[in-house]
């Protein structure tokens, strides 16, 4: 009992250091207006507390005048208990008793079947402000089907841990669509869920340009320039290598380049997407060459890793370790590329397209939403041969987005 007092105590302060009341806990403040007297549907993950770390399934489960009738498992699965990467099941919550049905298996959109005993559909997951983390891309397949159906489609707002300011990388292209690229709109975007669906939805981004019926319970005491640590709000990790919110900032530095696998970020050891290492580079010779070249908002320091699973698993592997001293001034997404820039400096013969599989290439260009990317850094490997390529759309993107936006 006295252990359980405790903890009880432990979560209410959490909730009373949050300066932020992310849209579950809005959404119980007004007493569960927009789902008094229907049959609700959950789009969630373990990221989908309210302050106190209470779950939203839990939460609207027992939501009076709520009836919850269907889970939705994105990938690693409404509890968090499905690995990077592998499919969901179909299955019973043994907490609540609500059947939850797929949405990263056989299907990536809820089918009719499963949206039969629904009126309206909630997503409710922090997101790290990405393109190619894809529960974005499940929210717009939900949407997509919500819209075929007349279904309601509602979103629980959360922060965007990278900001609401930071917008880099080009629009999708055609011959790149996919899961990790569904929509055209910026590597960073720099909206919040519920923004990013408003702009979707009013932009005619769906199929067809079809619109859902959509509600946004947005957050209280937001703004823009906040990042993650200063909303209060605890931080549960969306998927296993998001760990805490700093790494929603290295996420987008690092994860192009692993995508061809020829080089350990960091994944499989303890600095997910922090790190560039290999058993070929000299540590103290990559931090000098990248500080030299005085990266704005950013700094190297000389690292040794053997990392215990993942690329270059079991290997002592040398490299950088990135720090990001300035977010706003830091270009995140060409990190990455100064990094593959410097290597082809100090190791011609390595040159990271050259030893990468090249069944790995189609991947990368999918993620960075054009192949003309690759095309043009490839002629010399040096960022300034596709720096502008790359944030052609950023500005242009940000005054479209701006109409959409919830927060000052």
């Amino acid at each position: 009992m006295k252990r359980l007092v405790t903890i009880i105590a432990a979560c209410a302060a959490l909730s009373l250091s949050a300066q932020v009341k992310p849209g579950i806990e809005v959404l119980r403040d007004r007493g569960f207006d927009v789902l008094q007297g229907k049959r609700a549907g959950l789009i969630t993950n373990p990221s989908g507390v309210d302050n106190s770390l209470r779950s939203s399934v839990d939460i609207l489960a027992e939501a009076p005048g709520v009836k919850l009738t269907g889970l939705y498992a994105p990938e690693h699965g409404v509890r968090g208990d499905v690995h990077a990467g592998d499919k969901v099941d179909n299955m019973v919550d043994p907490a609540t008793g609500v059947p939850v049905y797929s949405v990263y298996g056989k299907t990536h959109k809820p089918t009719a079947e499963m949206l039969k005993d629904v009126d309206a559909l909630v997503y409710d997951i922090q997101d790290n402000g990405c393109r190619s983390f894809t529960f974005i891309s499940t929210m717009g397949k939900a949407m997509e089907a919500c819209a075929e159906l007349d279904k309601e489609f509602i979103v629980l707002d959360r922060p965007n841990p990278v900001g609401g300011n930071k917008i880099e990388g080009n629009i999708v292209e055609d011959s790149c669509f996919s899961f990790v690229s569904q929509f055209a709109i910026p590597y960073l975007y720099g909206l919040t869920p519920g923004e990013l669906a408003t702009y979707l939805n009013e932009e005619g981004l769906l199929p067809g340009g079809k619109k859902v019926r959509l509600t946004v319970v947005p957050m209280e005491g937001y703004s823009r320039d906040m990042d993650f640590r200063s909303t209060g709000m605890p931080w549960v990790l969306p998927s296993p290598h998001i760990p805490n919110p700093e790494t929603a900032l290295y996420y987008p530095m690092s994860g192009i380049l692993g995508e061809l696998y020829c080089m350990s970020i960091g994944v499989g050891y303890t600095l997910p997407f922090k790190l560039f290492c290999a058993s070929w580079i000299d540590a103290g010779d990559l931090a000098k060459a990248l500080n030299d070249k005085n990266i704005p908002g950013m700094k190297f320091r000389p690292i040794h890793i053997k990392p215990f699973y993942s690329t270059g698993k079991g290997e002592n592997l040398q490299g950088v370790e990135a720090y990001v001293t300035d977010k706003d001034a830091a270009p995140l997404t060409l990190v990455q590329f100064y990094v593959m820039e410097t290597l082809a400096e100090l190791y011609p013969d390595r040159k990271l397209f050259d030893i990468a599989d090249k069944s790995r290439l189609n991947m990368f260009d999918k993620v960075c939403g054009s192949k003309e990317i690759r095309r043009r850094f490839t002629r010399r490997y040096k960022v300034a041969d596709m720096e502008n390529y790359w944030n052609k759309d950023a500005e242009t993107f940000r005054e479209t987005s701006k109409k959409y936006y919830l927060y000052k």
